[in-house]
């Protein structure tokens, strides 16, 4: 039931502009769900919805853009503590070293970022390929992955 209404509230905010928990729960029950303000208030909490400036200077709820980019980096670390092996730059290109089958989760991380030096990966069982503008920008990837992997989980 909580994913449903959960999944109800995020299709709501993307179709009108909500400005209050009191439309967002009239705009639930038309959809025939029922619920309270204190569940509406915990499931804001939770989906890290925020309030947004609209061009009619109103607010309405969104979802953050922020809790986004801290779920794809924290996945990205996850990744690649549990995952890369090993890892090495030639030229514009860094290769990574993974455990068995987990190639193409840690390309799939590396896209979601949205690094804006990086071309595109390739991903085998156990080795990525990670293309990069500049040989430059291949070095200063391996940087930061040397400080991905020492961090604590």
């Amino acid at each position: 039931m909580k994913a449903r209404r959960q999944a109800e509230i995020l299709a709501i905010i993307q179709e009108y502009d909500i400005e209050t928990q009191d439309q967002l729960l009239e705009k639930l029950r038309e959809r025939g769900m029922k619920s309270t303000q204190a569940t509406i208030s915990r499931d804001i909490k939770e989906l890290h919805l925020v309030k947004e400036l609209t061009g009619h200077s109103t607010y309405k709820y969104a979802v953050s853009e922020r809790k986004t980019s801290l779920n794809v980096a924290g996945r990205l670390n996850t990744i690649f503590r549990e995952s890369v092996t090993s890892f090495d730059n030639a030229q514009n290109l860094v290769v990574l070293k993974t455990m068995p089958g987990l190639a193409s989760a840690a390309c799939s991380a590396m896209d979601g970022m949205h690094l804006p030096n990086m071309v595109g990966s390739l991903a085998g069982d156990d080795t990525a390929i990670l293309i990069m503008r500049t040989n430059q920008d291949a070095e200063e990837l391996c940087l930061d992955i040397v400080k991905m992997l020492e961090k604590n989980p």
